[in-house]
């Protein structure tokens, strides 16, 4: 960590290169001048990587041997989150600073080994949960003082049913839509409201693991005592990606699709607001490697990962139940 601080560039090893991986490759190579992308791992590392500006990357066929590659400064890890948990205590046992996309594990045991682990042995990990640094987003949070008291709040995300490997599935521990992209929306309600998530209800279309869901309908209340809803489903098209939050002086409605943000008073006065895209991939990249040459604390820690994975935990829980609550946390801790 001490040689990073003053290092003009860090040397970056990205693990996993599919649809999502290619993005965070991109960005690294084009978009930060004070990184290198200096190796990368796929499951068949003779198919190179195919970027402008990647030749001089070292490929490799197994996480351990980049990981242990000393022209590697920091771990990228974009996989799908079944291989997180091995990848990260990896990481973990060279000291070296690990950011690991969005959900941090497939299950909360895991995600809390994670978390656990690497505040034990001092090293940095952070979760990409990227829709934080959305523009609209941003700002909704940036402007909470407007609503005064939270008192309910009510998100939905719709995407798009695409093509997938046959083994997607696998990749996810046989779960679906709320873990895949739902646990943005499950991280929004924490990083918004300031609040811990206590009680989850939720009901699905199938249950895993008979199948991955591909609709979650879910009930969150907080310790303050914000009522959250929240919609979760795979669609043929039209995309969705709202918050509606209302307080004791009036509500919020954002439109992260169509990076939109407005504000009615209880006098039914109103302000509204645009904003231009924000590349959310590339200000988690940067935001995270801030962090690492200054020494600071992570921005998205693994403990909030653990969260966020805890509450879908708490979720599915509830739908194998009948949608009956379940009452977080789901076990004591003593840290995070």
């Amino acid at each position: 960590m001490g040689s990073l601080e003053h290092s003009s560039i860090i040397g970056i090893g990205l693990i996993g290169v599919g649809r999502h991986g290619i993005r965070y490759a991109r960005h690294i190579l084009h978009d930060i001048p004070t990184a290198r992308l200096t190796a990368a791992c796929r499951q068949h590392p003779e198919q190179g990587l195919p970027l402008p500006g990647a030749d001089g990357v070292t490929m490799y066929g197994d996480a351990a041997s980049l990981i242990a590659d000393p022209a590697v400064d920091v771990i990228v890890v974009v996989t799908p989150p079944l291989y997180s948990h091995d990848i990260c205590l990896l990481a973990v046992r060279t000291g070296k600073p690990v950011l690991i996309e969005k959900p941090l594990a497939t299950t909360a045991p895991d995600a809390l080994a994670m978390a656990r682990q690497a505040e034990a042995a001092g090293v940095p990990l952070m979760t990409g949960q990227t829709l934080r640094f959305d523009a609209t987003v941003d700002e909704m949070k940036a402007k909470r003082r407007l609503i005064g008291r939270s008192r309910q709040l009510r998100l939905a995300s719709h995407i798009e049913i695409k093509g997938r490997a046959p083994d997607h599935a696998e990749g996810y521990g046989k779960r679906g839509a709320l873990l895949e992209f739902g646990v943005h929306l499950l991280d929004l309600v924490r990083f918004l409201t300031g609040e811990e998530v206590r009680e989850a209800r939720c009901t699905m279309d199938v249950i895993p693991s008979a199948a991955p869901e591909t609709v979650a309908t879910v009930r969150l209340t907080t310790e303050g005592g914000t009522d959250c809803a929240i919609d979760v489903r795979r669609v043929s098209s039209g995309r969705v990606g709202t918050a509606v939050w209302t307080g004791s002086n009036g509500e919020l409605a954002a439109d992260w699709i169509a990076q939109e943000l407005s504000w009615t008073g209880l006098d039914r006065q109103t302000d509204q607001w645009t904003f231009a895209p924000r590349p959310t991939v590339l200000a988690t990249l940067t935001s995270f490697l801030d962090a690492v040459r200054a020494q600071r604390p992570m921005p998205i820690t693994g403990w909030d990962g653990f969260r966020a994975v805890e509450t879908a935990e708490a979720c599915y829980r509830s739908a194998q139940a009948g949608g009956k609550p379940v009452t977080l946390p789901l076990e004591k801790r003593t840290s995070g």
